[in-house]
């Protein structure tokens, strides 16, 4: 099956954790890789990182190795948006994603959007319908959870401005 590699270790700061890869992000291995996407600006202009980096495998590397922020999803299917993912793709991944959650133990796991959490909550710890923004209650077995509003283009409530402060709030954790 296509899909992105995860970018997971031991002792990361935290896992970033999307929705599902998009066919562009496969194309070029690579999280968040459509330009339009708006990841890597916010991450560039929130403070979490001291250079300024692009969507490349490099970048992917960087992170993971300098900065200890590692990639994966709630669903490893890749579709051309969210809408397409079924009930029996979040069933059969979401499992998944909770126990490299537990064997990793991030400081954060760090969800985008709350469609991705609320999800990935339904299908392995609770399910939950009133998620807010922002750092979670419940935690990930030592790790705490902080949710973001995606930075997909599709989703223009938020703007880059908005997601810069958001992953500006992860530094101060």
């Amino acid at each position: 099956m296509d899909t992105l590699p995860d970018y997971l270790d031991h002792d990361l700061q935290m896992i970033s954790i999307g929705c599902n890869p998009s066919p562009l992000s496969i194309k070029h291995q690579c999280y968040f890789a459509n330009p339009r996407n708006r990841f890597w600006k916010a991450l560039n202009g929130s403070g979490l990182i001291k250079e300024e980096l692009a969507p490349d495998v490099i970048s992917m590397q960087i992170l993971l190795n300098q900065y200890r922020i590692g990639f994966t999803d709630v669903v490893k299917r890749c579709t051309p948006g969210v809408s397409d993912l079924k009930a029996a793709d979040y069933r059969q991944d979401a499992p998944l994603l909770l126990k490299k959650l537990l064997k990793y133990q991030p400081g954060i796991c760090w969800f985008h959007g709350k469609v991705a959490y609320k999800h990935f909550l339904k299908y392995t710890l609770a399910d939950k319908n009133d998620i807010d923004w922002g750092l979670q209650v419940l935690k990930i077995g030592n790790s705490r959870v902080f949710v973001t509003p995606n930075p997909s283009p599709a989703n223009a409530a938020y703007s880059l401005d908005d997601l810069i402060e958001w992953y500006s709030q992860l530094r101060k954790i």
